[in-house]
């Protein structure tokens, strides 16, 4: 799925990684563009009108696994994702969570998501973000965010790193 498979953990490095997400430039305007690794295509990144999406890990897939392997593995993907968000709210205090069940409903429905949601739900990066926003960065505010999750029971979990310049919500749901 990603070029991040196979790769171990550490903390330290996706604190780095998201912390040069959030300095990088983002285009202004344009198509919404996936990468992938020239060798193997396997998804690098994400780029569209306003946003990144990186990935930062990739767990191991869970095609066979039942219950106490595939607890394990979400377990294991969960604390990861605690630990850079414990890390994260050191550098600039609570995050919030925004929901993803809403655009992903929309999304399988084909009705129109904003442009991030759309790049994570193409990757199959369904779990929530933990958001924080506005940051200064001296090139005008940002929002960062981070999250962890998988789009069905077999396939592995993925950590990903959103930037955007401008606010992370998720869509409202508007059912009756």
């Amino acid at each position: 799925m990603s070029a991040r498979a196979g790769e171990v953990f550490d903390t330290r490095r996706a604190v780095f990684e998201v912390e040069a997400l959030l300095a990088a430039p983002v285009p202004a305007a344009g198509p919404t563009v996936a990468e992938g690794e020239p060798a193997t295509g396997e998804w690098t990144g994400t780029r569209g009108e306003g946003f990144a999406l990186v990935p930062l890990w990739e767990g191991e897939g869970l095609t066979g696994a039942y219950e106490p392997e595939w607890n394990e593995a979400v377990g294991t993907g969960e604390q990861h994702l605690a630990d850079l968000v414990g890390e994260l709210e050191r550098r600039w205090g609570p995050h919030r969570r925004v929901a993803t069940h809403v655009p992903l409903f929309r999304w399988q429905a084909g009705e129109p998501v904003p442009p991030l949601f759309e790049a994570m739900l193409s990757q199959d990066c369904y779990g929530d973000l933990a958001v924080w926003g506005p940051l200064d960065t001296g090139d005008g505010p940002r929002w960062i965010g981070v999250s962890v999750g998988h789009s069905d029971g077999d396939a592995p979990l993925v950590m990903v790193a959103a930037v955007s310049d401008r606010p992370v919500t998720a869509p409202e749901d508007q059912r009756p």
